[in-house]
């Protein structure tokens, strides 16, 4: 008998739900994957991730021949290619496995780019998994159902879906809605710094110093102050950069926002972002992109949790999307309210915190095909 094959399939946290309402025994996916339904053989297991809070939810058996059925099962979408499926375990979101605690045990996390490449793993359904990734899956599915480990998550990012366009050629993009942006009047420089600006960035700078990195704050910025304290006097405080990078491009690195530094190597880059426009540091970072795509440091940017939808949808247009590699895959979103939050909880920690700390911190900026 053939070994059994493992499949990613994705749904959001309206599709789940509707998923297990309607009885957990049909999974469906979109017309455009019917080739790839259709390669799916009876015993493989698909395996459960649900986009927003990335988290691994539970794993499915086929247990019949691929079909092709509208009858409603989803509200938003038909999801015609259709699979007959029964439960293998499944979890609660809150129980849920996120998927950046198996980091060490995954196939997704070796070997990037960049360190948030990763994510590209996960934009759309059905993609075949490596069988030891499977197995581990599995493996810490039944773990996590034998002993729940309750975590806190966001739940407005079970719905957040934004809207897609499929261009004829390239990736699938975002065009943001000019009719729905923000209301009330353009904040003025003095309105939007320098404080939740300035908050955010001494925050981040003071992080990096005390995890024992190095620090570089923009230079345009080094004179403000929060809480009193200066910028200009965080500890290990970069007085320069490492000439690793040609003039043009240590020109557009020296203007973001934040640096975190290990040796001569830049260890993360943050853009802060507090206007309702969200383009300076974007393009500051799309420049980098374009003259370094080679780069591998992973790119943050920082912004209110009411721009979340905005800064997803303008990482995803179609002018940052065509990048090589595409910005969704080489940035992700750390909200202001999860890092002052999660700040404050690690207050007595921070001197043990590694890198990776950031992608349980931050989330995706990849619109996902589900």
């Amino acid at each position: 008998m053939p070994k059994r094959s493992y499949w990613l399939d994705l749904f959001t946290g309206t599709t789940w739900r509707e998923f297990i309402e309607h009885g957990a025994t049909v999974s469906g996916f979109r017309e455009s994957r019917r080739t790839t339904v259709h390669r799916i053989r009876l015993g493989d297991y698909l395996l459960c991730y649900v986009t927003g809070i990335s988290r691994w939810i539970g794993a499915i058996e086929v247990t019949g021949p691929p079909f092709d059925d509208t009858t409603p099962i989803w509200k938003d979408k038909d999801f015609p290619s259709r699979l007959p499926v029964k439960t293998v375990v499944a979890l609660d979101f809150d129980t849920a496995i996120p998927v950046v605690s198996m980091r060490d045990q995954l196939s997704f996390f070796k070997n990037l780019r960049n360190p948030n490449a990763w994510t590209g793993h996960f934009r759309g359904s059905p993609n075949k998994i490596r069988v030891e990734d499977g197995e581990a899956i599995i493996t810490a599915l039944f773990e996590a159902k034998a002993n729940p480990v309750p975590r806190p998550y966001d739940k407005d990012k079970l719905t957040r879906v934004p809207r897609i366009f499929q261009p004829k050629d390239g990736p699938p993009v975002t065009v943001p809605d000019t009719d729905h942006l923000e209301s009330g009047p353009e904040p003025t420089d003095l309105e939007t710094a320098p404080q939740p600006h300035t908050e955010m960035q001494y925050l981040l700078l003071k992080l990096g110093s005390e995890m024992g990195l190095e620090v570089w704050a923009a230079r345009n910025d080094r004179n403000r102050e929060y809480n009193g304290a200066a910028i200009a006097s965080i500890p290990r405080m970069k007085s320069s950069l490492p000439l690793q990078f040609d003039a043009a491009t240590m020109k557009t690195i020296e203007l973001i926002d934040v640096l975190w530094l290990q040796g001569n190597a830049i260890a993360a880059a943050f853009e802060v972002e507090n206007t309702s426009l969200i383009y300076s540091g974007l393009l500051r970072l799309s420049d980098l992109i374009t003259m370094q795509p080679n780069i591998s440091m992973p790119l943050f940017i920082v912004a209110p949790e009411e721009r979340r939808d905005k800064v997803i949808s303008e990482i995803n247009r179609p002018t940052f999307s065509r990048l090589k590699p595409p910005m969704s895959e080489m940035c992700r979103y750390i909200p202001f309210g999860a890092l002052r939050t999660r700040l404050s909880e690690v207050a007595a920690l921070v001197k043990y915190l590694k890198l990776d700390f950031l992608d349980e911190l931050s989330e995706s900026c990849a619109i996902d095909d589900v």
